[in-house]
């Protein structure tokens, strides 16, 4: 899908882009889908803030997706294509033969009026979710299950997918976009194909308002901050900090290692991601 340029009628606009969302086939979410999303400006029930950079931004309504794909050998249509506004990837409304209305992440090419299946043993095509077991190998994948029954966890960001690069044993190897490959278990689940909406990461937000509109507020450099403030803060004029770049709690900002040595989940990583 390709990205749109405006017009320079000003300097917020002169280098403002927008995908060109000519793919979607329906502005109004599904009524029964649909749920409030309350905002909590990154504090936590202390009023503490625990995430910087999060408050404001435009009130959105929750899209319930399904990412468990818990409808099994139970053939389902594709109604519309539809924006989410929190997500990068857009969704899909599924229509099954019972009557019942689901979201899921729509994947690329995925066209209204395409039959979707899931199941044990389902052609492998695109939008059909199936066990790893029966994927066949090189085959593009998201939406990706970590724990049994517990639904997709990985790759679900825009125009991401995994692959399926080998089989051992009881294990799956999926190489993951981060370049990581990690064993998953052969009975968890993956949807078949990449996410759509592949050109989000082309897009130039053109002034501040724009993320403010996204419930993004101002990053301020650590190095302008009072010591009191940042471990980079302080000292006379414009310095870079006198140490390696970090965050206020003193994490590594930089290509430090951040992942725990003994963590339980390394026996299932083949290979690293870079910088891990």
């Amino acid at each position: 899908m390709p990205v749109k340029q405006y017009k320079p009628t000003s300097p917020a606009r002169r280098f403002a882009s927008v995908v060109d969302y000519r793919e979607l086939t329906k502005k109004r979410p599904e009524p029964s889908l649909i749920e409030p999303l309350s905002k909590t400006g990154g504090r936590n029930n202390q009023g503490r803030i625990t995430c910087r950079h999060i408050g404001g931004g435009n009130k959105n309504q929750y899209r319930r997706i399904d990412f468990k794909r818990n409808k099994v050998d139970i053939t389902a249509r594709v109604e519309s294509i539809e924006y989410d506004p929190n997500r990068t990837c857009f969704i899909a409304l599924l229509c099954y033969q019972d009557g019942e209305r689901r979201y899921i992440l729509a994947p690329k090419e995925l066209q209204v009026g395409e039959i979707v299946l899931a199941g044990e043993k389902v052609e492998p095509k695109t939008g059909n979710c199936m066990p790893l077991k029966n994927i066949p190998l090189g085959m593009l994948v998201h939406n990706l299950e970590l724990k049994l029954k517990k639904g997709g966890q990985l790759i679900r960001s825009a125009g991401s997918f995994g692959q399926i690069m080998a089989k051992e044993g009881k294990y799956v190897h999926v190489l993951l976009p981060s370049g990581e490959i990690r064993k998953v278990d052969q009975n968890c689940k993956a949807t078949i194909g990449q996410l759509s909406n592949i050109d989000w990461n082309k897009i130039w937000w053109g002034k501040a308002g724009r993320s403010r509109w996204r419930g993004i507020r101002p990053t301020v450099r650590g190095s302008a901050m009072n010591p009191v403030a940042h471990p980079m803060g302080g000292g006379e004029g414009r310095r870079g900090g006198g140490r390696h770049p970090c965050s206020p709690t003193g994490k590594l900002a930089k290509g430090g290692k951040t992942r725990k040595r003994n963590k339980h989940s390394n026996i299932f990583i083949v290979r690293k991601r870079k910088g891990r």
